[in-house]
């Protein structure tokens, strides 16, 4: 019984494919509502930072966790992702960093999954299960 759950691989998948696949959802969104990549321009622009930034979004969003998904790349993938959550910790969600919900969660909880999933995918890798396993 031990041996069976015992599989590294197997958690590292699911721990891709969760992370992927969920921060996927947020970037198709910005595909299907540019006006949100209109409005991170102008919080890029505000804190005086080029608004050409913007893009790394949909590195972040789109091609990372579809890379992580398939298992290429996956550490540097999962590099992205953590650059990607630090812009949108500190752009869009700095005042809530030391914030709880009325439920006594952390505020951000979403976007410290984000982030913490993908500093453990820095340390894993991708395991056995992914086109170019490393």
């Amino acid at each position: 019984m031990n041996d069976i759950l015992r599989n590294d691989d197997a958690g590292k998948l699911i721990l891709r494919l969760t992370l992927g696949i969920l921060m996927l959802f947020h970037g198709v969104a910005k595909i299907q509502s540019p006006s949100i990549a209109e409005f991170i321009a102008g919080s890029l622009s505000s804190n005086g930072l080029p608004s050409i930034l913007v893009y790394g979004v949909y590195l972040g969003e789109l091609l990372a966790p579809a890379l992580i998904v398939l298992g290429i790349f996956t550490r540097y993938s999962a590099i992205v992702i953590i650059i990607n959550m630090l812009f949108a910790i500190f752009l869009m969600h700095s005042g809530d960093i030391f914030s709880l919900t009325q439920h006594g969660g952390w505020r951000l909880e979403l976007q410290g999954f984000y982030l913490f999933a993908a500093a453990a995918i820095v340390f894993l890798g991708s395991g056995n299960h992914a086109i170019k396993p490393d």
